[in-house]
């Protein structure tokens, strides 16, 4: 019995199954045991375990099984003193260190990050990204960062990297001399760029940061709104050009569209093909200069847009009418001042003896007819 209660006081099994996605360190808890000589420790694939004895950092032991005798402790036998024959139990801290790659972890510049750009002068400029850390040097990340703490998440380091890659990156992207348009499309050595200055610093710590990913750079809202407008004038193009194709799409309505005197819409569409034709015998086909072009006499512009009405008659629009057929339809009776009319840019249907351009239709009186002619 008594053997018994005290080989029950003797830790023979020391292993850790990390069921989390965040712990990058977790100690054996020990519960003032001590650690049976010949124990079996089992360190799976992504763990490193770090033994600490009584403050120092002892043996470290990377993936595989191993019975924890003198041969496969040299660094915890030199600080105890064990001579050859030893095999008694022992004390030490047993901390299992995740050597995995943390993934997806967040950064972003928390303030703006001030550059000369050649293009905007002085600006200002933000990015937001993910990043991986992976712990390289077991035993030096448990001696500069963890020190005895008993479960170390990855909430407790990245506030310290997250302010390392925003230092980093405000260096690279300020003395990398590229515009702050040509930035989206060099995002992937940027980033290649920035892992590798901070693994340099943070080797210090026993970390390493394999891949850092800029997912975004941008401008202070000012900047992206004259942006905007730059975009939407190349949009446009030459003014002269957008002029033609204009006068083109209003051509091509006219014709579709030849008016009730059957002969408005084809003279409108002449007239501006007439004006067309001149400006592109003095510019050119594509809105360059006719150097070689004879001198000529400006063309007269083309003639006003003159209204056209449509009439209500019977529950059915007819139309569209030109005030001259308008006239005619007034002297002939069929158009009276009753009759309701609309024209493009008119409030509804109004009654044509309202409407001023109307109303001296039904004003106007022929002049009196001739005397006969004298009697033979």
């Amino acid at each position: 019995m008594v053997f018994n209660f005290l080989s029950g006081q003797f830790i023979d099994v020391i292993e850790w199954t990390d069921d989390t996605r965040d712990t990058m360190v977790w100690r054996f808890e020990r519960h003032g045991h001590e650690i049976k000589y010949g124990a079996k420790l089992t360190v799976r694939e992504g763990q490193t375990a770090v033994f600490i004895h009584e403050g120092q950092l002892a043996d470290i032991f990377t993936p595989g099984l191993y019975m924890l005798e003198t041969n496969n402790m040299p660094i915890l036998t030199t600080l105890q003193h064990w001579d050859h024959g030893f095999k008694s139990p022992f004390k030490s801290e047993i901390y299992f260190v995740n050597t995995n790659r943390f993934t997806n972890l967040k950064w972003g510049t928390k303030n703006p990050v001030m550059l000369r750009d050649p293009e905007f002068g002085p600006t200002r400029i933000r990015a937001f990204g993910t990043y991986t850390v992976k712990v390289s040097d077991a035993g030096r990340f448990m001696t500069e960062i963890v020190g005895t703490d008993g479960e170390f998440t990855t909430d407790e380091i990245t506030f310290q990297i997250r302010n390392i890659i925003v230092q980093e990156f405000s260096r690279v992207v300020a003395g990398s001399g590229i515009p702050v348009l040509d930035m989206a499309a060099n995002t992937g050595d940027f980033g290649q760029l920035v892992a590798t200055r901070i693994s340099e610093t943070i080797a210090q710590y026993g970390l390493t940061l394999p891949e850092l990913y800029i997912e975004n750079i941008s401008l202070p809202p000012a900047v992206e709104e004259a942006l905007d407008r730059r975009t939407s004038m190349g949009v446009v193009g030459d003014l002269g050009k957008y002029q033609q194709f204009q006068t083109a799409e209003a051509m091509r309505a006219a014709a579709e569209n030849p008016g009730g005197d059957g002969g408005m819409g084809a003279g409108l569409g002449m007239g501006m093909g007439m004006a067309m034709a001149n400006q592109m015998a003095q510019t050119g086909p594509w809105g360059a200069p006719a150097a070689a072009a004879p001198q000529r006499a400006a063309a007269p512009p083309p003639p006003p847009v003159e209204h056209v009405w449509h009439i209500a008659e019977n529950g059915t629009t007819k139309g569209p009418f030109s005030k001259a057929a308008m006239g005619r339809m007034a002297s002939e009776g069929s158009l009276t001042r009753e009759t309701y009319v609309w024209t493009a840019g008119q409030d509804g249907w109004i009654r044509a003896e309202d409407v001023m351009e109307l109303a001296q239709l039904f004003t106007v009186m022929p002049p009196p007819p001739p005397p006969p002619p004298p009697a033979g």
